[in-house]
């Protein structure tokens, strides 16, 4: 009777749980575990996108690693292009930061070493460097430096990059054509896909300042399962499972072909600092103060 009576008991707390509880599935964009902070691009002096990247990482005594490689792998005259690790990280130890390392190589092989991967194995953030993506995809994807990348996320850590170091994180990766950054989507099929840490989507930057605020829209056009995310200069949206908040300056077009726009409407809705949504179902979940 006393078994009986403990089932019963259990199976009632189940229901009166609400169905969210109940019924609760793994992120289908972000992350199940870790944060992810996608900014646009620009400067990000006064924004506090930097300051919260930090925060979230768990502040300045944590271990981080910054990624210059969108800068360029090699020169023009084909020479590779060297980085020094003392230049990278100047400004974030200017910054506060004590633990801080440079991740870099024009090598795919290298990057597929233990030794090399091995500066991630105990990293708690990673920032990417602007610059052109295809050269992140170049020098890591499909290596044991690509998967601990994924690793940092999984042990509950953060990720983030700006410009190259922004798109860089979507599912689709566009402006990835090496011939330059207006071709959105490129013929080249080693430089159509990122890296995943925000899956089902294209993430494009600059939408201000360049003028991009519609280039997304033949991608979403073309790839209607992606959610189409762009990034004005000066601003990021900061990821956690399915939902972002948008912080910085200025705007973030959320390109969705699922929703119903009105002739005369852009087929995006633009979001602004503070606004929360809500990938998975698609909407605005909250309005940041002013709006």
């Amino acid at each position: 009777m006393r078994l009986k009576s403990m089932l019963l008991a259990a199976l009632l707390l189940t229901i009166a749980l609400p169905l969210s509880a109940r019924q609760a599935t793994p992120p289908q964009y972000g992350p199940p575990k870790g944060t992810l902070v996608i900014v646009g691009g620009g400067a990000t002096d006064g924004t506090g996108i930097v300051e919260r990247f930090i925060e979230i990482a768990g502040g300045p005594d944590k271990k981080f690693v910054i990624v210059p490689t969108a800068g360029g792998n090699r020169n023009a005259d084909g020479t590779v292009r060297p980085y020094v690790e003392e230049q990278v990280v100047a400004s974030w130890m200017k910054r506060g930061l004590k633990h801080v390392r440079m991740l870099h190589t024009h090598d795919p092989k290298v990057a597929d070493t233990e030794e090399f991967a091995s500066i991630l194995r105990d990293a708690d953030a990673v920032w990417f460097n602007g610059g052109r993506q295809w050269n992140i995809v170049d020098s890591y994807a499909g290596t044991r430096t690509y998967r601990a990348f994924h690793d940092v996320l999984a042990r509950g850590g953060v990720i983030a990059g700006s410009s190259a170091g922004a798109t860089i994180q979507g599912e689709y990766l566009v402006r990835g054509d090496t011939s330059g950054p207006n071709v959105m989507m490129t013929q080249e099929p080693n430089h159509q896909k990122g890296f995943e840490f925000l899956r089902r989507s294209a993430i494009d930057q600059h939408i201000n300042t360049r003028n991009r605020w519609d280039d997304l829209i033949p991608v979403i056009a073309k790839f209607p399962n992606l959610l189409g995310i762009g990034l004005s200069e000066g601003t990021a949206i900061v990821v956690t499972g399915d939902t972002f908040e948008v912080i910085g300056k200025w705007k973030v077009t959320v390109h969705d072909n699922t929703r119903l726009y009105q002739p005369w409407e852009k087929p995006y809705v633009v979001l602004s600092p503070g606004d929360v949504y809500n990938m998975q179902a698609r909407k605005v979940e909250k309005l940041g103060i002013g709006r």
